[in-house]
């Protein structure tokens, strides 16, 4: 809805699996983020030893460092493979669609690939889910 109250007009007529699978794709980011923000260590699948900071020569404040990590469990491995796995599945998806051979290429079409990630329809759909990431 515009500010007055009125729907907005769609000007690129985004067909409606297109815009649920961009939903659905913003959904498995922000599920993908969270996720991995519980995890040990970004990076860490493994168990990884740690390392010291380094103590500042004047003050011997200790900076940098990180404390050993356990690695995922294989659970968190499944989980994380899982949603990654989605999310490429969700990018091609959406970057495929039939829908975009329609445009002719160029600065439009990418006009509206960014309109799409943006779309009302789309956001509304994950309206919760992005803040819960």
């Amino acid at each position: 809805m515009s500010e007055n109250g009125t729907a907005k007009k769609d000007p690129y007529g985004f067909p409606e699996d297109l815009k649920s699978l961009q939903a659905r794709l913003h959904q498995a980011r922000a599920e993908y983020r969270a996720l991995c923000r519980a995890l040990p260590w970004p990076v860490s699948v493994e168990p990884l030893p740690g390392w010291p900071g380094t103590a500042h020569p004047h003050t011997g404040k200790v900076t940098g460092g990180r404390e050993p990590s356990p690695g995922y469990t294989p659970e968190q491995a499944a989980e994380e493979q899982r949603l990654w796995d989605l999310v490429r599945e969700l990018s091609v998806a959406v970057s495929t669609h039939p829908y975009w051979s329609e445009l002719e290429r160029g600065p439009e079409l990418v006009k509206a690939r960014m309109a799409l990630k943006s779309h009302e329809d789309v956001t509304a759909a994950v309206t919760g889910v992005a803040e819960a990431a």
